[in-house]
């Protein structure tokens, strides 16, 4: 029987890792308690977020305990990896209110029934702290020349780094060891920008219990085409459907570039790995089908198969030849029928429905060939779109080969 490690590594979850001999053998024969931490920044978490979340999905299904620790301390501070300046510091009460949304959202891919999996938030062991304690009993273990030897702090030193951030590695650290003490956590996860923070808390138990744990991260997911991962026309990609509904999110896995098909598959999905290689060996009309299935894949991991299914649906139904189906899954807007019927400017349209950010870009796309409203292609930047272009009810427009966005009439 293969380890679950070798699923990791197989399905590109696996970048650094602290002692992966160890590790391997630590998961082959013991049940595993692990964790990775999500610090509640926005009221949702984002497309960036789902490797780790798949990670933890896969590692429970093969026996192993994870907990989802929500960052209500921490992020009363701002984790300066990956950053180029310092985080807005944001309320306790939104901190907290976010947090509770992030819990949801983990809830759609791990079992938390019977003790399988635990929910926890750091704020429970990080508020009341006594800093004077804390800094004699932790801080003292933590070499200032060590901590500016990674990578994130380095960058930080160039463009500032202010001293509430400086002490984000001891916190997150303490966190494994309050992990450790109280559930026996042996492994902490994430991406690669987290290795300084993770390493940061294995030696710390090493140092204060004397006990072996591990580190391991994963590769930050970038795309073939240049473009950050995760991000739509609108900025980042959320889970939540009230800010990217199930159709968006649908849509942006189905375009993807074809180079980047296998490894969002091997990541994103439960599919085998035989089955992708041999999906995306494909060529022409059957790689179309791929980014179909691994849209409908993610889709239904994250807002259910329902949701899916619509999107899926409402798919087809905007790109069939022999014209709409049911597109109830499409974005909308409401817009009163005698505001057509006095007729409104392509340009202000697409910008109003939100396939355009600006005017500017609205001209831009209309110039191009790239606006159509209904089936039929506007070029003119000065048409007017009156009553005569609803259908149904609904004015269904069109930017580029893609995206779609209905305006209901009432």
């Amino acid at each position: 029987m293969s380890s679950v490690f070798d699923t990791l590594k197989e399905r590109g979850f696996v970048s650094q890792c602290s002692n992966e001999e160890g590790l391997r053998r630590l998961l082959d024969t013991e049940k595993v308690t692990f964790y990775i931490g999500f610090d509640p920044t926005a009221e949702s978490l984002h497309v960036g977020h789902l490797q780790q979340l798949m990670t933890m999905a896969h590692l429970q299904r093969a026996g192993h305990r994870p907990i989802a620790l929500v960052g209500g301390g921490t992020t009363r501070i701002g984790d300066p990896s990956g950053k180029t300046e310092m985080r807005k510091i944001l309320p306790v009460e939104t901190i907290a209110a976010n947090a509770q949304l992030f819990r949801a959202q983990i809830a759609h891919f791990l079992d938390f029934s019977e003790g399988r999996a635990l929910m926890l938030d750091n704020a429970e062991w990080l508020a009341p702290l006594n800093y004077i304690e804390f800094l004699r009993d932790i801080g003292r273990h933590f070499s200032v020349n060590r901590m500016l030897s990674f990578e994130t702090y380095k960058m930080r030193l160039e463009t500032g780094l202010s001293f509430i951030e400086f002490n984000y590695q001891l916190l997150q650290s303490y966190d494994y060891l309050v992990l450790f003490r109280r559930h026996g956590c042996r492994l902490q996860m994430g991406g690669d920008d987290q290795w300084g923070n993770i390493v940061a808390g294995m030696d710390l138990i090493r140092r204060v219990e004397g006990v072996e744990v591990f580190a391991l991260t994963s590769p930050l997911v970038t795309r073939s085409d240049g473009k950050k991962m995760g991000k739509s026309e609108k900025g980042a990609l959320f889970l939540d459907p009230k800010l990217a509904s199930p159709y968006e999110f649908y849509q942006y896995w189905v375009n993807v570039p074809d180079a980047d098909l296998e490894q969002f598959l091997l990541r994103f999905t439960f599919l085998p790995v035989g089955e992708i290689r041999a999906m995306c060996a494909a060529k022409d009309e059957a790689i179309n089908e791929a980014k179909g299935r691994l849209a409908f894949e993610i889709t239904s991991l994250v807002h259910g198969e329902a949701a899916a299914r619509g999107a899926a649906d409402a798919s087809r139904a905007a790109f069939s030849e022999g014209g709409p189906g049911d597109l109830s899954a499409v974005p909308s807007v409401e817009m009163d029928g005698a505001e057509l019927e006095k007729g409104i400017g392509v340009v202000e349209l697409f910008v109003r429905a939100g396939l355009c950010a600006t005017k500017s870009d609205a001209r831009r796309l209309v110039s191009q060939g790239g606006a159509y409203v209904g089936r039929n292609n506007v070029s003119d930047i000065d048409a007017v779109i009156r009553a005569d272009a609803v259908q149904d009810g609904v004015v269904l427009l069109r930017a580029g080969k893609k995206r779609y966005f209905r305006v209901i009439v009432r």
